[in-house]
């Protein structure tokens, strides 16, 4: 039970890549964290799961279901984040309750407040998936577990246990105190008397103080102190007769014990230890027995928090955009050793929250994919014409999907990757000591380093701070290092000759990673956003552009000519 987790099954070593600082950069996860939560502990917690990667396809399906049945059912998410927020409360508790040292009778009260609370979330949670009709492994396997955990800790004993044992905390409703006086009848020790089960309603304290007798330890029944032999109190400190030492009764062999508390504030001394003291057995004992029924130091559902919450927030954000009309699906997980992926109407994620926020805005779909027939795309078209968009649309639906989040777009399936390199445009301040250049090549060499077969790779105007000459010499290498190695990848660029160049990195090293030209940006003029498997157009976009706006100069000299007609 204490293994179970909605991210990982229970049978599975829980083994994850970190993304890069890079990455995390470039594929806006920050962006994404601003819109999902505004609380920081949830942000904390849903970024850590965010910046881990895993390609387990067993994992993959396992979280894709789980989040499924959160977006399936509202009724699970609203019963959910009330089940995180009870949690949080009971966490508060469970991490006061460490402290071993604290007074018996408190400590017992908030321990009970703790175990009441724990029987709630249980109860709660376990009602809830009875009535819903979810599919997943991780949420029927949660289930069950409640429904055990309720059957065999006996929870309406527990629950009756818990309310009896609160009822006679709740008895104590006034305290007695004696109090030693020095010869300017100033306080210097004050001691408990007893525990008494009513207040106080009349000023009659000193004549039954001067008569105090007490027939037993426990509760004091009433206010009436006549009959009291003796002090009930904490520590012995002294075997001296007076408040502070202990004394055998007069009428039992029953050893009684009461603290000394001296200095300014005696009094409130006196109220602390000694009170709860007295009932130290009666509180052990309890603990005991609640013991039987449940783990204290180790809740299941605490350890959940963090992920339930990963799915609430996802599932809120998917079910927005489902509102405004766009396409999202659950991804097909292929063997991460095929290295394929396929992705049809896909946008990108950052301009549907957009949409969700009002903004107005016609987002274009593609369709891309790889297999062996083209694994490596040289991307290229007009500045502004969806290169960048496009190629983070990829990154973030691969991401989505490994995470087990709803893809955007009509249809998804994907081998995983073991992780996402991104090489984006680098800050000026980040490359004084190196140059533009030599930064930028520092960091490819680090990608080759830590990538494999399996690892994805998006690639954005890299190389295009030097001269065409210099930034297309690397940029061959690099990407026949690709086709080597055997990822997929997305490289953006606007050296157009790199795409008329197929030939020679498709038959200049041996690989199964084919290099293919994808081109994005204009049609007839104007801006589509759309993609397409074809050649390198170069020139041709700007004759588009240039038509459109009368740039071109037969059409400057018929303009020239008609204004001195």
């Amino acid at each position: 039970m204490e293994d179970f987790s909605l991210l990982f099954p229970v049978v599975k070593e829980h083994k994850t890549n970190q993304l890069t600082a890079e990455s995390i950069n470039d594929l806006s996860i920050d962006f994404l964290l601003d819109n999902l939560t505004d609380h920081r502990n949830e942000r904390e917690h849903m970024y850590n799961l965010m910046t881990q990667v895993t390609d387990d396809p067993e994992v993959i399906k396992w979280r894709c279901d789980v989040f499924e049945d959160f977006l399936r059912f509202p009724k699970l998410r609203s019963a959910m984040e009330d089940l995180v927020a009870r949690l949080a409360d009971l966490k508060d508790v469970a991490r006061f309750q460490k402290d071993q040292e604290g007074p018996s009778l408190w400590s017992l009260i908030n321990r009970l407040r703790e175990i009441d609370e724990y029987v709630s979330c249980i109860t709660m949670i376990k009602k809830t998936l009875e009535e819903l009709d979810v599919h997943s492994e991780g949420m029927k396997t949660l289930r069950q577990i409640v429904t055990d955990i309720d059957r065999e800790s006996g929870f309406p004993q527990l629950k009756a246990d818990i309310d009896e044992t609160m009822e006679q905390a709740r008895r104590v409703k006034s305290i007695t105190i004696g109090v030693n006086l020095d010869d300017m009848l100033r306080p210097k020790a004050a001691g408990v008397i007893s525990l008494n089960d009513a207040p106080f309603v009349d000023a009659g304290l000193m004549k039954r103080f001067m008569n105090f007798a007490n027939r037993q330890d426990g509760l004091h029944e009433g206010t009436d102190t006549s009959g009291m032999k003796h002090f009930h109190a904490a520590n012995p400190i002294t075997t001296e007769y007076k408040i502070g030492g202990y004394q055998k009764s007069a009428v039992s062999n029953d050893i009684a014990i009461e603290t000394t508390a001296t200095g300014t504030d005696s009094i409130s001394n006196a109220i602390t230890k000694p009170v709860t003291s007295i009932m130290k057995k009666t509180c052990d004992d309890i603990k005991s027995t609640l013991k039987r029924y449940v783990n204290i130091s180790g809740y299941m559902l605490i350890g959940l928090m963090p992920e339930i919450i990963f799915y609430v927030r996802w599932a809120e954000l998917i079910d927005k955009i489902i509102a405004k009309g766009m396409p999202v699906c659950k991804a097909e997980i292929l063997p991460p050793d095929d290295r394929n992926c396929s992705f049809k109407e896909i946008y990108n994620l950052k301009l549907a929250i957009n949409n969700v926020k009002g903004d107005d805005i016609n987002i274009i779909t593609n369709d891309i994919d790889f297999d062996d027939e083209r694994r490596i795309y040289i991307l290229t078209g007009p500045n502004r014409g969806g290169k960048t968009i496009f190629t983070q649309a990829v990154g973030l639906a691969m991401m989505l999907a490994q995470w087990g989040i709803y893809v955007p777009a009509a249809s998804a399936k994907i081998s995983p990757c073991d992780n996402m390199f991104t090489h984006f445009p680098a800050d000026e301040n980040d490359t004084v000591d190196l140059g533009r250049l030599g930064e930028e090549s520092k960091r490819l060499s680090e990608i080759f380093e830590a990538a494999t077969p399996r690892s994805f790779m998006l690639l954005n105007e890299s190389l295009a701070t030097t001269s065409v000459a210099e930034g297309l010499f690397i940029a061959k290498d690099v990407v026949k290092a690709m086709r080597y190695l055997g990822v997929r990848c997305i490289f953006n660029t606007h050296m157009h000759e790199l795409a008329r160049s197929l030939d020679e990195l498709n038959n200049g090293v041996k690989g199964d990673s084919r290099v293919e030209s994808l081109v994005t940006g204009v049609q007839h003029g104007e801006r589509s956003f759309k993609v397409a498997v074809m050649p390198p157009q170069g020139v041709s976009y700007a004759k588009d552009i240039a038509i459109k706006y009368g740039v071109t100069f037969d059409q400057i000299k018929d303009h020239i000519k008609s204004r001195a007609d």
